[in-house]
């Protein structure tokens, strides 16, 4: 992933503006440390942060069509950029980098060009025949986005938050699936999926259509011109984009270049269920497998580093995004640029425990809307912040457009929990993979119970984090959370020692906005909460958090006041926090 930085209709196009963009398109070199660009054009700046994966030699940006009236600063990659290549004959291409082909088709078709782009992007293009600019996010928000607005008038488009929260009198998340065009001043949604309305689909379950549009995902995101690997944590998705990775990757420009050999790399607590998992896993494969480990306190030490990376406050993802920030920190110190993940699998098939209480199909399918729609504020976010924060980029096949289609397209009573006909959560997907006659997986990995990552990262791991907040956040504190937080209240005081953090380096009100709060419970949406009546007085994201599901589920606890104390407070014990009995593990950081 590259960082991108625009500032249009500025009224300052002097030396010293040129440089405080150069200055804060400099925050987001972390996301492209191979190159810098900038474009001026007046008070019309385009800046980017290369991280070079396809056509590294000579795809610097910003990109230009062949006369240099049209200015593109790109982050993504455009899987179907050969075959737009064809359809653009007349046109001469500058670079062979994939996202060449937006300036083209922007000479072509004008705006309505966005929908014809397969892949993932965030992106400013601007035409310097009239000074018109449009903006626009990819379908799910698998690259991250803001938009701003200065005081003088100008807007600003940035990657990350950092690149211009502090130039902006207001600013928030640019939505995905939209463009931003000057011309009208407004967005306007270019994606709009069947599935959007959140109608209940009825088209029949076939597991040889599903197996084959995850395999088409997956092979489209083997275009690469430098090293790369899979991130393999031994559950079902994460294992199955490493399987069928590796049966097509022989056929791949990047084996050709990297060779036929597959790496894999997992992170966990010394012991962690995922580590175990991953390394049964890479052994059936063949991969070379890294085995990364930390520390509760190794996590602790990175939690502000953490927050101001991926640029949140929700619990969830901190706990999540820790260890893939570690994680990638190492893949990235191996010479691998890039890698292939398994986000958003959860989200179209109801892979969640709590999905297990959906009252019917129809409910199953709008949370599984809902969740998918949200992802940008939580999988997404971390997946792109987590490894971009040490210029790795991830690529993510089970958010695939067409993938998408065909998966939300299936009638939802196939992906209903039915254990009375040994139907577990994500059965579909599980069952479009169990091929007896070339397996896939061993069957004990293919139907493995859901671990959320940061719980497959080692139980302790959420443990320590409470454990260290009880530490520095008080109870008095905590009673007056609502006032010092009024927006997005925390409501324990593992939230209120990120929140802290967060207002330390975020302290605008926006920046506060782009976070999502509400109620949940195993990753839940508020309104899944309703299922469960338990599930009121047991608010936790965990995966162990689903009473009566998660086979490691927390003991459930009696109803508490607002600000009561958790009956599993931690002792502290020689200075440090115990939890549950468990300690932190004596092992550093090792490959």
């Amino acid at each position: 992933m590259c960082g991108i930085l625009a500032v249009l209709g500025c009224s300052d196009d002097s030396q010293a503006k040129r440089s405080r963009v150069l200055e804060l398109s400099r925050r987001l070199k972390h996301r492209g440390p191979d190159w810098s660009g900038i474009y001026q054009n007046g008070g019309y700046y385009l800046s980017h942060q290369r991280l070079a994966i396809i056509d590294p030699a000579s795809g610097d940006q910003p990109l230009y069509n062949h006369n240099k009236t049209i200015v593109v600063t790109v982050n993504g990659e455009i899987y179907n950029h050969e075959k737009l290549r064809k359809l653009l004959p007349n046109h001469k291409f500058r670079t062979g980098s994939d996202c060449d082909v937006i300036a083209h088709l922007y000479e072509e078709h004008g705006e309505n060009f966005i929908d014809m782009l397969d892949g993932v992007f965030s992106f400013v293009l601007l035409d310097t025949r009239d000074n018109s600019y449009i903006a626009a996010r990819d379908a799910i928000g698998v690259t991250s986005l803001y938009i701003g607005w200065g005081l003088d008038g100008s807007v600003w488009i940035s990657s990350e938050l950092k690149g211009l929260h502090d130039d902006c009198e207001h600013f928030e998340t640019f939505p995905p699936g939209h463009m931003y065009s000057s011309k009208t001043g407004s967005f306007r949604r270019w994606y709009n999926p069947l599935w959007f309305s959140e109608a209940t689909p009825s088209t029949p379950y076939d597991p040889l259509v599903l197996r084959r549009a995850f395999e088409d995902a997956v092979i489209k995101r083997l275009m690469t011109d430098v090293p790369f690997g899979v991130l393999l944590s031994g559950g079902l998705d994460s294992s199955l984009v490493a399987s069928v990775t590796s049966r097509h990757l022989a056929n791949s420009k990047g084996a050709r270049q990297w060779g036929s050999q597959l790496h894999s790399f997992c992170v966990g607590l010394e012991g962690s269920p995922d580590l175990v998992a991953a390394r049964e896993v890479a052994d059936y494969l063949g991969t070379v497998h890294h085995e990364f480990h930390f520390t509760v306190q190794d996590g602790i030490d990175a939690i502000d580093d953490v927050i101001y990376h991926v640029e949140t406050y929700d619990v969830t993802t901190i706990r999540a995004s820790t260890p893939m920030f570690l994680m990638s920190r190492k893949i990235k110190s191996l010479g691998v640029k890039m890698v292939i993940s398994g986000e958003g699998s959860d989200e179209i098939f109801g892979g969640y425990l709590y999905f297990h209480k959906a009252p019917n199909k129809d409910e199953f399918h709008q949370e599984t809307c809902r969740k998918i729609k949200a992802l940008h504020l939580y999988d997404c976010l971390r997946a792109n912040k987590s490894t971009s924060a040490w210029g790795l980029e991830a690529r993510v096949p089970f958010l695939d457009k067409e993938f998408i289609d065909v998966a939300m397209s299936i009638d939802p009573d196939w992906k209903m929990i039915k254990p009375e006909e040994r139907r577990m959560e994500k059965w579909i997907l599980r069952k479009a993979f169990d091929d007896e006659r070339q397996p896939y997986l061993p069957k004990h990995i293919l139907y493995r119970q859901k671990e959320q990552f940061s719980d497959g990262v080692g139980y302790s791991w959420i443990d320590g984090l409470k454990a260290h907040a009880e530490q520095h956040v008080t109870d008095k504190m905590m009673q007056h959370a609502e006032y010092i937080f009024p927006h997005n209240t925390p409501n324990t005081k593992e939230a209120y020692y990120y929140r802290m953090i967060f207002e330390r380096l975020f302290p605008q009100n926006s920046a506060r906005m782009t976070v999502p709060g509400g109620p949940s419970v195993a990753c839940s949406t508020a309104k899944a909460i309703e299922w469960d009546q338990a599930w009121s007085t047991n608010l936790d994201p965990s995966g162990r958090a689903a009473l009566g599901v998660h086979n490691a589920a927390y003991e459930q606890q009696p109803a508490t006041s607002k600000n009561s104390i958790p009956a599993n407070k931690p002792k502290i014990i020689n200075g440090m926090p115990h939890m549950n009995g468990v300690s932190a593990s004596k092992h550093a950081i090792k490959s």
